[in-house]
């Protein structure tokens, strides 16, 4: 059986590698978005897995609700992406100023 250390260790290592992707990548919204999920996904595991072992339910609900502002947050994020492309043909974060009205 895997132990609930196992799986905090594993949840700490993808919240790591998101932030390190945020940190070190600031001119790409695609990888930005991507790193934002992973990070959500990291938290989720952390969720799940203190469910499990402590035998509530809660935590696993408090999860579905978190994949939902996660799907929000990309539709919307994906969205201004396509927006930012079609006015000035890049997805620089950098240029996100110049799409203020």
């Amino acid at each position: 059986m895997i132990a609930l250390s196992d799986y905090l260790i594993l949840g700490a290592v993808l919240f790591c590698i998101s932030m390190a992707g945020i940190f070190l990548n600031r001119k790409n919204v695609i990888v930005l978005l991507m790193a934002i999920e992973l990070m959500l996904l990291a938290v989720n595991m952390n969720f799940i897995a203190f469910s499990h072992y402590s035998g509530d339910i809660a935590g696993q609900i408090f999860v579905f609700f978190i994949l939902t502002v996660a799907a929000a947050e990309s539709a919307i994020g994906l969205a201004i992406l396509v927006v930012l492309f079609r006015n000035i043909r890049a997805i620089n974060v950098e240029d996100m100023d110049k799409l203020k009205g």
